[in-house]
């Protein structure tokens, strides 16, 4: 029994420097990477999705081309199944190198945080060329490409800006613009395609 033990804990350990590795972030040159604004296409009438017990109603039609300031991938909780993974995102100045060795960034609880001694660039831009997102993937092969992606990398994300919600008067609302910030600002989407940069 205590062989089994020393075995599994042994795995768990591998598994966890697997991981590590796996999602090491990149270390690009400096300069613009992704330097285009996400693209939005709001929808008049959204169609609805079902997810197990969650309903989808698409919001707007998103498309964006963005450096991975952060990851934070989520194995536990009622909302892992639906929302597996969250990518804090930066496009613009905010896919910039030299500008992001300047700025401290985290996620937690569902949020991305951000932190400087000295603005690189202007707080409000800051604030909207950057944003936690969300990620519903729609089948399992999207899951797989989400799950390789790394810090650091840059990456196309289409699908669906999405509003979810359940039988029981639970909701997760979509953010739909990129310069509110808070509670709520983060964007919830219904991932259809992901493109990656070699790294």
């Amino acid at each position: 029994m205590r062989k089994l033990l020393i075995a599994a804990a042994l795995l768990l350990v591998l598994l966890g420097v697997f991981s590590r590795r796996h999602h090491a972030p990149l270390q690009p040159e400096p300069g613009v990477l992704a330097a285009e604004v996400p693209v939005q296409v709001d929808l008049d009438h959204g169609a609805k999705l079902q997810r197990g017990d969650t309903t989808l109603t698409t919001r707007a039609h998103f498309d964006i081309t963005a450096r991975v300031l952060s990851r934070k991938d989520y194995s536990w909780g009622a909302d892992a199944d639906l929302v597996p993974l969250d990518l804090a995102l930066g496009w613009g100045r905010m896919s910039d190198s030299d500008v992001l060795a300047k700025i401290d960034i985290t996620q937690s609880g569902r949020f991305y945080y951000w932190h400087v001694d000295a603005f690189p660039i202007p707080r409000r831009e800051i604030e909207t060329s950057s944003a936690n997102m969300h990620m519903i993937p729609a089948d399992a092969d999207v899951k797989r490409q989400l799950e390789q992606i790394r810090p650091g990398q840059v990456v196309r994300i289409e699908g669906f800006l999405v509003d979810a919600s359940r039988a029981s008067g639970w909701h997760w609302n979509t953010s739909l613009t990129r310069a509110d910030t808070g509670a709520g600002a983060c964007e919830l989407i219904y991932v259809e395609s992901v493109g990656m940069a070699a790294p």
